[in-house]
């Protein structure tokens, strides 16, 4: 059966926006097979939130009469979802073929170029290491006495400019560890990334100082255990994620530069697991991947990092009100609670805290933490530094941050 006869929209990032005076359905596609943002008739939603893979045109026509009480002619839903694939909205021939494109374009570049440089800071080297060493400065932090192995860092990835002390004080905390690990495998959260994924790539990743080469062995094996090419499924996510990218900047910065290899994995969404409807330990593609993680890193001097944000709450992030002192306060013992159980090395007590609030505080870095503190195992952890960073002009919503470190 043709894939438009039971139409199906990617996967794609939407919201409610207004436009000229009209609101409007605001698409962004993660893959960036569509350039920009693609502005939607609110008329037009019914249809897309139909077109789900499930409905045939026929099923679409009658559900839209029986929900919605629109009458569509079908020569006219026919002509709709046909321009719907011509734009590349819909799975199908049209988008894999232009995925497949931007695959191949992505993997015959020498790396994976650095998305923020020059617009989140410097693209010049000596700007950028003069950027950090005024972090650096203001913090004062001196690094974890060598009797004690720092094996694991909790880095946030929201900007410098709002995050940038907490950046350093975490780093410098641990630069005796950064500069001698063999290996460096860092979690980032996929922000726009399916439930379960776990994103590698082969693509080296690049900072204004050069590159950090990818282990291909590692990422070998991880295929090998994935069991499938779905393991990349998510791959061109790399192009823009942000995560990795600025823990990278300052891995790369605290070993002065000197290249070290490294295992990027972006993490989707836990939204089903926060939800209760399921757990990570019933993934077997995942299970298998994490335990041919650690078996393959066996031996090597490896640092894990989870390149984490915590909560985002307020209007800026859907909550009906902004976050008075009392709320945030609130929202800081919460944290600490969540902070408390990546201090203990229990992945398990940090899922349990989010599946019982259902996670309303959106802690996007839930993914990276849990699969750091899967590997390390049985680590403890430290607290550095905490902070609640504004996220509109009124600081009615802020993003919460925190930098730890993990020890044997």
């Amino acid at each position: 059966m043709s894939t438009l006869a039971q139409p199906k929209v990617r996967p794609l990032i939407s919201e409610w926006v207004m436009a000229n005076g009209d609101v409007r359905l605001a698409l962004r596609d993660p893959d960036e097979l569509i350039e920009g943002t693609v502005l939607v008739a609110a008329a037009l939603a019914p249809v897309l939130e139909l077109c789900d893979g499930e409905h045939s045109l026929t099923g679409i026509q009658a559900a839209l009469s029986l929900r919605h009480g629109i009458s569509l002619p079908m020569a006219t839903l026919e002509s709709l979802v046909g321009q719907l694939d011509s734009a590349l909205l819909l799975e199908g021939n049209r988008a894999q073929a232009a995925r497949d494109e931007a695959h191949a374009a992505y993997r015959s570049l020498p790396f994976r170029q650095p998305a923020l440089a020059g617009l989140s800071y410097p693209a010049d080297p000596v700007e950028l290491s003069s950027m950090l060493d005024e972090f650096v400065a203001a913090v004062d932090a001196e690094p974890e006495p060598e009797e004690r192995a720092i094996r694991g860092i909790v880095s946030p990835h929201i900007d410098y400019d709002r995050g940038g002390s907490i950046y350093a004080r975490t780093w410098s905390h641990a630069r005796r560890a950064v500069q001698a690990a063999e290996v460096v495998v860092i979690f980032g959260t996929d922000h726009a990334g399916s439930p379960g994924a776990l994103t590698p790539t082969r693509q080296h990743y690049a900072t204004p100082w050069g590159t950090l080469p990818t282990d291909q062995g590692v990422i070998d094996r991880l295929e090998e255990a994935w069991g499938d090419d779905s393991l990349f499924a998510e791959e061109l996510h790399h192009r823009r994620e942000h995560s990795i990218e600025l823990a990278a900047v300052w891995l790369h910065y605290m070993r002065n530069g000197e290249p070290v290899s490294l295992v990027p994995l972006l993490c989707g969404s836990f939204l089903p697991f926060t939800a209760g409807e399921a757990h990570p330990r019933e993934l077997p593609q995942l299970v298998r991947s994490m335990a041919a993680l650690d078996e393959t890193l066996a031996g090597r001097r490896v640092l894990v990092v989870a390149a984490a944000d915590f909560a985002h709450m307020g209007p800026a992030f859907g909550d009906p009100q902004p976050l008075a002192a009392q709320k945030k306060e609130k929202l800081a013992q919460f944290d600490r609670a969540l902070l408390a159980a990546v201090c203990q090395g229990d992945p398990e007590a940090f899922l349990g805290h989010l599946r019982q609030s259902r996670d309303r505080q959106k802690v996007c870095g839930l993914p990276p933490i849990y699969l750091a503190l899967q590997l390390l195992g049985a680590a403890r952890g430290r607290v550095l530094d905490y902070a609640q960073c504004p996220a509109d002009e009124t600081a009615g919503s802020v993003v919460s941050v925190a930098g730890a470190v993990w020890t044997d």
